[in-house]
Order: C-alpha cells, then structure tokens, then sequence
C-alpha cells in the first residue's frame, strides 16, 4: 500500500518539514462519536515498539521494520468495520503524514517507560502522549497500561501515575482507556500474567477505582469469563494479547467474552497485524465478522450454545 515514491516523501517531510506534523494533527477530520452506529469500538494497536517489544512469533525483530508495520495498519484502517488506532506518538504522527486517520478515533498510548524486560519494568512510566497534549492534538482518549504485582513496589507510582491521567482525562471529557493486568514473578524473577478469575477482577475492581471520576473510564480487559466482565459497569474493550499459533483459537476466545453487555469491542495488534499466514486483510475481516455477530446476539438476548456456534462462524478454519 506504501509505494516508494509515498515512503520517499514521509522520509523527506520528517527531515525537512516537521511543522507539517502540527499541520496534519490540525487537518484531521474527526469522529462525533466513539462508538460505531453499531454500538461497537474495534481498534488496532500498534504501541508495542515504545516500549521495546518488537517481536511476533518466532520473529524477534518482526515490529521493527516501521515501513512494514505502518503497511499492515494502513491495510487494517482501511476496512470499515475498523474504527481506529491506539498508538504512541511516532506511530500515530506517521499515519497523520500518511493521510491514513481521517474520520477515525485516535487513542494516544501514554506510559511506555516499563520496557520489556527491564529491572524497572513495572514501574511504567508516562513517557508518551499526556492529557494535554492529547487533548491539544485532538485525541479521542488516552490508554495507560497497568500491571499489578503485589510484591513490586513498582506499582504503586504507577497506580498513582494512572489515577492523576484517569482525572486529567475526565476533567477534558476524554476517554481513559485503563489496561489493568495481574502479573506475579515465578521462581526465576520472570513476569507471569495472572489469568484466574479471581486476579482478573481484583485488577479490574482496582482500575475502575481510580481517579476523581470514573465517567469517562473504560477498560482494556484479557478475554475473561463472565465473573471478571461484570466486576463493573464501566465499558470494556477485549485486548489481544499475545497471538497464538492458530487465528480462529484467538477469534473463539475473543468472541466468548464480546458477548457480555458490558463488552463494547475490541482492542488487537500483533495477532491481526501479523497473522501466522501473513493476509492482514483477511485477519481484520475475521476479528470485524467476530464483533459484528456477537454484538447481534448481545442485542437478540439470545445465549447460549447458539451464541457460540455463530461466532465461530466467523473464524477461519
């Protein structure tokens, strides 16, 4: 989708012309509303890279190839279905140039300090978009991530980091996206994601607590069963997390929970951006048919084992 002569010229316009980013921030049409006429938020996430995390699969480097990545999320951004981006500010100013986020909802990414695999890791940082310039940019919202591990004292600058954004977001009328996950290192020091119901609605409970106000919280939430999904009322998107070797085994556990009332979309970047045979297209459409027949059965009331049969359907064999 980027030809060279369009690659040419954002290489240029970087190094000649960086007023033009103040310039394409202000040109930006932008949405009325974060929610689709279908009542639904499906975003593609590509804040990875800021924080070191570069790899897919058995790939270490796959994310570090930025002519590729902003390839693959121009592709996603221009199904229908797709409503937007969360991203830090190079990715996000990258696509402003590329004439790639009109009509879109934008989330700026906002603590990427903890980099992957550092000493400090949990003491994650605000070291991107912060809620003035969120809000000066024109921004839809702002996304902080949030890992919780008891025995870190780590977590507790960012717990209040998280709070002083969440009421800075609020007092703009802007989305606070919060990404609450339970962490707890094994016997070797490393970080382990704590999936039991239990640690998900703790960690849940916790992020919708904070800030002055919780009226323009919602919530970044791993596919949960239902005991963890209806800890709050607060909105919640499904994140994606790390792929798996199969698609259609992500699309199924992501379709059980978009079927809780409280779920309003979906939140993926590695697993559609970089899909184990490569067709970034056809991974968007799946994940867009996903959401899609769910959100009709979340209206239609009906549960059940004919709920998961028709989200199946959506997922490639």
């Amino acid at each position: 989708m980027i030809s060279d002569e369009r690659w040419k010229g954002l290489l240029d316009t970087r190094a000649t012309d960086p007023a033009a980013i103040r310039r394409a921030y202000q040109a930006r049409r932008r949405r009325t509303q974060l929610l689709s006429d279908q009542g639904t938020l499906f975003l593609v996430a590509a804040d990875h890279p800021a924080r070191g995390a570069l790899g897919v699969g058995g790939d270490p480097l796959a994310m570090a190839d930025r002519r590729s990545l902003l390839d693959r999320l121009l592709t996603a951004l221009a199904n229908p279905a797709v409503d937007g981006v969360l991203g830090t500010p190079d990715v996000i100013e990258e696509l402003l140039l590329l004439d790639g986020l009109h009509d879109k909802v934008v989330i700026g990414s906002m603590n990427r300090g903890g980099l992957a695999g550092a000493d400090w890791e949990i003491d994650d940082r605000f070291t991107a978009y912060d809620p003035t310039s969120i809000a000066g940019n024109g921004l839809d919202g702002g996304k902080m991530l949030l890992r919780l591990v008891d025995s870190d004292p780590g977590t507790v600058p960012t717990l209040e980091s998280c709070a002083a954004a969440v009421s800075a977001l609020a007092d703009r009328s802007l989305m606070a996206m919060v990404e609450p996950l339970p962490y707890a290192r094994d016997a070797d020091g490393a970080l382990v994601l704590q999936k039991d119901a239990a640690a998900l609605a703790r960690a849940g409970s916790v992020a919708a607590g904070l800030g002055a106000t919780s009226a323009f919280t919602w919530l970044k939430l791993p596919p949960s069963p239902d005991e963890v999904l209806g800890a709050t009322t607060l909105p919640a998107l499904v994140l994606g997390g790390v792929p798996s070797a199969r698609l259609s085994d992500d699309l199924a556990s992501w379709g059980h929970s978009l079927r809780h009332p409280n779920v309003r979309g979906l939140v993926i970047g590695r697993a559609l951006l970089y899909p184990p045979d490569g067709d970034v297209a056809a991974a968007v459409e799946a994940a867009a048919t996903v959401l899609r027949l769910a959100r009709e059965v979340t209206r239609s009331g009906d549960g059940g084992a004919r709920a998961g049969v028709d989200v199946g359907k959506g997922s490639p064999g």
